[in-house]
């Protein structure tokens, strides 16, 4: 009785809130309310008749009757207003103008059924009752199922011919309707006494409204992201004619300026990098390209003369020339749907430590849109053909940059473009060795350079002589230098541009040249039965000495080549004379050169013959090749020592540094090595995030002589000291050198009883080591 109750109050409520609803057709909305109301009435009568079952009284006699009659009744309605509720998804859904005859059958069936009813109450054929007024199933009894279980079958056979016209969970939600009333119907006829048919119904009348609203929900779901999409379109495309008409100003911009063509948007392009490693959000990114990308806009307020003027600027031209941002924030503040940029532009040749232009503002009250901005310009204009300069190097941008920092830039966007720069190097280095080569006079084409180290690397060939080689001699050989840009150059202001020193060079029958080696020593071996054509160069390094066998159809040379010492790196390039190198590959194998593989043909050069404390004294060659042992850091560790720069050093980032990691043995690079700081005493850190999270102050002080006697100074020599502190998981490093002072302090993630620190560096001397 509670469960009739419930789904009558259920089906009320379905009608009461159709009553409301908005997104139905308005055939459809009074034909679920018309089935919600039958469904809601059909359940109350049954459950009065069940009530007033066996009541002999004036009140039970009415009752009985009118209930049992409303249930015959009211089931053949049901059919109707579910026939009508199907004819409305077929006009909406299918597009029917013209309804199927077996669909207006069912509407004359369903009302001979509600007459039949009528008939059946006055002459006993359906039900009858007794003198306890109960109620018993008459000999026509079946017959009143004919409508309720037949009809609907009737019913399918259109659901079923125009299925694809509705949806999933209507096509769900008319199957249930169609089917469980019919099945819990046959066990109806054996469970005499269990009103179930009628509940089911209810329970079916009640799912169509759910799923039609889930289906209607899920309509407007797609109609949203639809519309999403068709506004995002809109955005695209509007995004796309900003983006063609502010490209399209740019190029009218740099062609007013010699060699300035696609600078912008190199800046741009950096920019956006920039700030999405120091983890800006898209929409930062966005602002930041668009502002770079328009950060010389203010030229167009200059003259040309003075666009293309750079050097003996007199203090008129000077004043004019640093109105550009002031200019360009001018031009662009017409642009108020984005007043980002004109602020930007304003102040992108502000200086970080305040000397810049055109309002003097330092620190962090430069916007830091303009911060990132300054940063990428800088790079950008010192890597690119300019009217004042060639390109410069990797190596001499990156000290710049390191230089500039806190003074110029914010040194937070200078340690990610110095990053960017690394990769970009990294990556360069590995996919720049060329496949072929057409050799005409000698040296006129070489390959870049392949670095030669421990590890042997094997380059293979083929090798023909050229049209012009039958006129001439014609053979490939190969040159041994050390070059910034990894280029072999013959101008003088290239070879001190990229700092390129030869080291020789070397032919396969045996020949070599000897410039600014220290030594070397070749051995020629004959070949016989050898593939014509086929060259093969297999080589390595050990400390200041190569080894260099190179192999061909008529000899196999063996050469040995001692650098001026071991801090000089070496790269072998690939050249000829009137040939064609052909398929060239270079591999790595797994096999490393020591002590024992090459014949040593010169004296090795040490600079740390000298005495020793608590540590081994470490000459470290390359960027960290040797470090000290670790020593385990306690609560105050204090190490100091004395360094000396090698003489091939000049880079601000050729000095000591300070590792701080774990590893079981204590050793750097042992085994369960984890490094959680790398802190370079010129002011540069890394490390691996997901280990450790570091902070690092740097400061100069007014003791700071410049970065170029700072270089000079740790070249000749000096004492340092580095003190730890460490607090459970958190150590602190703080060094002080020339005035250049750093504290960074190392939050561990996990839990480690031993932490180590070791010292490391890049072409330095380290020696009197002691800890204290």
């Amino acid at each position: 009785m509670n469960i009739m109750l419930a789904l009558c109050a259920i089906c009320a409520m379905m009608a009461i809130i159709l009553l409301f609803t908005k997104f139905l057709s308005r055939r459809r909305q009074w034909s679920l309310i018309l089935m919600e109301l039958i469904a809601a009435a059909l359940l109350g009568f049954d459950r009065a008749a069940y009530i007033y079952k066996g009541n002999t009284s004036h009140t039970g006699y009415v009752m009985v009757r009118l209930s049992n009659f409303m249930v015959f009744f009211l089931t053949s309605g049901i059919v109707l207003g579910f026939n009508l509720y199907l004819i409305d998804l077929l006009r909406t859904n299918a597009n029917l103008k013209k309804m199927p005859l077996r669909l207006k059958a069912v509407n004359i069936g369903a009302a001979i059924g509600m007459a039949l009813v009528v008939v059946s109450h006055f002459t006993d054929f359906y039900y009858y009752f007794d003198e306890e007024n109960n109620y018993h199933r008459g000999p026509g009894f079946l017959i009143s199922y004919f409508i309720p279980v037949l009809f609907p079958l009737v019913q399918f056979t259109v659901i079923f011919k125009y299925r694809k016209a509705f949806s999933k969970l209507i096509y769900t939600s008319l199957v249930l309707y169609i089917f469980m009333p019919i099945i819990v119907g046959i066990i109806q006829i054996f469970a005499y006494g269990l009103s179930i048919v009628n509940m089911a119904m209810v329970l079916v009348s009640v799912s169509l409204y759910i799923f039609t609203y889930l289906d209607i929900n899920k309509t407007v779901e797609k109609m949203h992201e639809i519309e999403v999409g068709n506004l995002q379109k809109e955005q695209q495309s509007m995004k796309q004619l900003f983006d063609q008409t502010v490209t399209a100003f740019v190029n009218a911009v740099e062609k007013r300026a010699p060699f300035s063509e696609g600078h912008s948007l190199r800046v741009a392009n950096y920019s956006r990098k920039i700030a999405a490693a120091a983890g800006k959000s898209e929409q930062v990114c966005n602002e930041v390209y668009y502002s770079a990308l328009l950060h010389d806009v203010g030229m167009m307020g200059l003259p040309d003369e003075l666009i293309i003027k750079v050097n003996d600027l007199t203090e008129e031209e000077l004043r004019l020339k640093q109105k550009k941002p002031v200019l360009g924030a001018e031009i662009l503040s017409s642009i108020t749907e984005y007043p980002y940029l004109s602020r930007t532009i304003r102040y992108s040749h502000e200086r970080y430590d305040g000397t810049g232009f055109p309002d003097g503002l330092k620190g962090e009250e430069i916007p830091e849109l303009s911060r990132i901005i300054a940063v990428a310009n800088f790079y950008e204009t010192m890597t690119s053909m300019n009217i004042s300069h060639t390109p410069m190097t990797y190596q001499v941008v990156r000290e710049e940059l390191i230089k500039q920092s806190e003074k110029r830039f914010d040194p937070q966007f200078v340690r990610i473009m110095v990053q960017i720069m690394d990769e970009e190097h990294e990556e360069e280095k590995r996919t720049k060795t060329e496949k072929q080569l057409d050799c005409g006079k000698y040296r006129q084409t070489v390959s870049s350079g392949i670095s030669i180290e421990q590890g042997i690397k094997k380059i293979s060939f083929s090798c023909e002589p050229s049209v012009s080689g039958k006129e001439g001699f014609s053979a490939p050989s190969v040159i041994i230098f050390d070059s910034y840009d990894q280029r072999v150059h013959d101008e003088p202001n290239t070879i001190e541009v990229y700092n390129y020193l030869e080291y020789g060079e070397l032919w396969f029958d045996g020949h070599y040249i000897s410039t600014n080696a220290r030594n070397i020593e070749v051995k020629v071996t004959k070949q016989e039965n050898r593939l014509p054509g086929v060259y093969e160069i297999s080589f390595g390094r050990y400390e200041d000495h190569l080894l260099i066998h190179m192999t061909s159809c008529n000899a196999e040379v063996e050469a040995i080549v001692a650098l001026p010492d071991n801090s000089k790196s070496a790269l072998i390039g690939l050249t000829g004379e009137n040939c064609r190198i052909r398929n060239i590959t270079v591999r790595q194998t797994e096999e490393q050169l020591n002590a024992d593989s090459i014949p040593q043909i010169v004296s090795k050069i040490s600079y740390i013959d000298r005495l020793e404390s608590d540590l081994p004294n470490v000459q470290i060659n390359h960027f960290r090749s040797a470090a000290t042992n670790g020593v385990p850091i306690v609560d105050n560790t204090e190490i100091v020592f004395h360094t000396m720069s090698l003489p091939s050093a000049n880079l601000v980032w050729h000095c000591p540094y300070i590792v701080i990691f774990y590893a079981e043995d204590g050793k750097v690079g042992g085994e369960g090595y984890q490094e959680f700081v790398l802190l370079k005493i010129n002011g540069e850190s890394s490390g691996n995030e997901w280990f450790a999270s570091n902070k690092l102050v740097m400061k100069k002080s007014n003791a700071f002589p410049g970065w170029d006697t700072w270089k000079e100074k740790h070249k000749a020599g000096m004492e340092c000291t580095v003190r730890l502190v460490r607090r459970g998981n958190k150590i602190i490093v703080s060094t002080e050198n020339l005035g250049v002072s750093l504290e960074n302090t190392t939050t561990i993630f996990e839990a480690r009883e031993a932490v180590y620190v070791a010292l490391t560096g890049d072409q330095v001397a380290l020696t009197d080591i002691r800890v204290k």
